[in-house]
């Protein structure tokens, strides 16, 4: 099982748990976070060196990547497991789980690569590469059974952990807000690539909203350690930084949005869970110029952001690359405070989606991947 941020280390620990309800002992060795670690999965390599974003930055890292990858492929034929599970990291997990399948050793994919929203052709490389996929979302399955990939929709995990109602005043409480302030939750990413670009951009457009409104204060988790220095350098950098009311977390993301009024975030699974806290937000993203340039090219979607995908139009305004100025964001979410009719609707819509996605995602999945297990057994 290969998991290479996060996110994935989320999926792949519910995952496991739910196959350790099925099989009396289960191994799990490959790639794994400390989710997965936990419940007794085996690291190769830290999952962190995986973590790479965009389209020309892997580029860099590229010749630690293949041999990542070429150990690991060695180590897998050397020592054939039942099921080999690459969980999100197309990319690396792909090329990966098509030489392991033609040494005959099944292959799953968990959580669909955005196939469907551009670069189309690897479709025939996921065809060639998987026994099975697993997908979060609906519209992803309804695009492998087109071309015939066999895929179960097993829905989201946070849709299953995340409650339909929120406790509101319980996380304000944890941090020390009241119930009578107004809350702006700043999300810029968990890699450091991601906060480079954002988190200046997110900072200046909290200051211009606290400008407007001196009476908005602003909570920002930090995802890691690292990730916490880098904000905090850019806080120092700063002018006015030290006078904005700003709290800054550990960790903590989802305590920060349940407390939040609204939200500035990350295009990425994030927004999810926004979506699933029933939170209002503002979506932006920045990459390198010419990752953007390729990847706008390649896109057969107008959306990005998960929400706007699952509802098929634009819920939430989404503002990238050159768009994303601090006025335009924090215009953006200044309306969410003037319009309570638009986020009454907006609200609404999200505890439909929700109920969608809530499908016991980890039993669903384990269920899958013992099935394909099972066959293999008989035939």
């Amino acid at each position: 099982m290969l998991a290479g941020e996060a996110s994935g280390d989320i999926l792949g620990a519910g995952l496991i748990a739910a196959l350790q309800k099925r099989y009396a002992q289960v191994e799990v060795v490959g790639i794994a976070g400390p989710r997965m670690q936990a419940l007794g999965a085996e690291s190769l390599f830290p999952m962190e060196r995986l973590s790479v974003m965009g389209l020309v930055e892997p580029l860099k890292r590229l010749p630690e990547l293949l041999k990542i990858r070429r150990t690991l492929r060695q180590h897998f034929i050397q020592n054939p497991p039942d099921v080999f599970i690459g969980i999100d990291s197309p990319d690396f997990n792909l090329g990966l789980e098509e030489s392991l399948r033609a040494a005959g050793i099944p292959t799953v994919h968990y959580v669909s690569p955005s196939v469907w929203a551009w670069r189309r052709g690897r479709i025939k490389k996921i065809a060639r590469a998987v026994d099975h996929i697993l997908t979060l979302l609906p519209f992803e399955a309804d695009f492998y059974r087109e071309h015939e990939v066999p895929v179960t929709f097993v829905g989201h995990p946070l849709a299953d952990d995340i409650p339909l109602d929120v406790d509101v005043a319980a996380a304000r409480k944890k941090l020390g807000f009241s119930g009578d302030d107004q809350l702006v939750a700043l999300l810029p990413g968990s890699r450091g690539g991601e906060v480079r670009l954002l988190g200046p951009l997110f900072l200046h457009a909290a200051k211009w909203c606290h400008q407007r409104r001196p009476g908005l204060k602003f909570v920002l988790p930090a995802a890691s350690d690292e990730r916490r220095q880098q904000l905090e350098a850019q806080i120092a950098e700063m002018p006015g930084g030290a006078e904005l009311p700003l709290t800054l977390l550990d960790g903590d993301s989802q305590t920060a949005l349940a407390a939040a009024d609204t939200v500035l975030i990350a295009s990425g699974t994030a927004t999810l869970e926004t979506m699933l806290m029933g939170k209002p937000m503002v979506v932006a993203y920045k990459m390198a110029a010419l990752s953007y340039a390729i990847f706008s090219r390649m896109l057969h979607t107008p959306w990005v952001s998960l929400p706007n995908l699952l509802a098929q139009r634009e819920l939430v305004p989404e503002i990238l690359q050159d768009d994303a100025t601090p006025e335009a964001l924090g215009a953006a979410i200044l309306q969410y405070f003037d319009d309570p009719l638009l986020l009454d609707q907006l609200q609404r819509e999200f505890s439909e989606l929700h109920q969608q996605l809530r499908r016991d995602a980890s039993e669903r999945a384990a269920e899958a991947v013992y099935r394909l297990l099972e066959s293999r057994k008989s035939s």
